[in-house]
């Protein structure tokens, strides 16, 4: 089963009711970069399905080769939270995970919490 990095959030955030973007930084091995895409398309209807809003992946094109992201949004914190539980046990969610642990298109990856600034 997947077990992501732990998260270290602020207890304002915590309490927070105001939607939070997700920005996801990964290693990829740019050899399987097509392995890659196949796992972010896979994604992309996943998280809408739990209650998100994925923004897209966005994939190598110039400069680093290695490098890729996904941006996606929940309400609030605690929506994200509860997606991250409910991703455990989700059948779709695990199958996705084995398969890119089975491919290793994914060498690390980093999430950073972000709030908008809206007019």
């Amino acid at each position: 089963m997947f077990q992501g990095p732990s998260l270290v959030l602020s207890p304002s955030l915590l309490r927070s009711r105001v939607m939070i973007t997700c920005l996801v930084r990964y290693v990829i091995d740019p050899h399987k970069l097509e392995a890659f895409e196949d796992y972010a398309r896979l994604w992309l209807p996943i998280v809408d399905r739990m209650g998100g809003t994925h923004h897209g992946y966005f994939l190598p094109a110039e400069g680093a080769n290695n490098i890729a992201v996904a941006l996606f949004s929940f309400p609030s914190l605690a929506a994200y939270e509860d997606y991250r539980i409910r991703m455990r046990s989700d059948p779709e969610c695990v199958a996705v995970f084995e398969r890119d642990k089975r491919v290793r298109s994914i060498m690390s990856y980093e999430r950073t919490f972000m709030r908008p600034v809206l007019p």
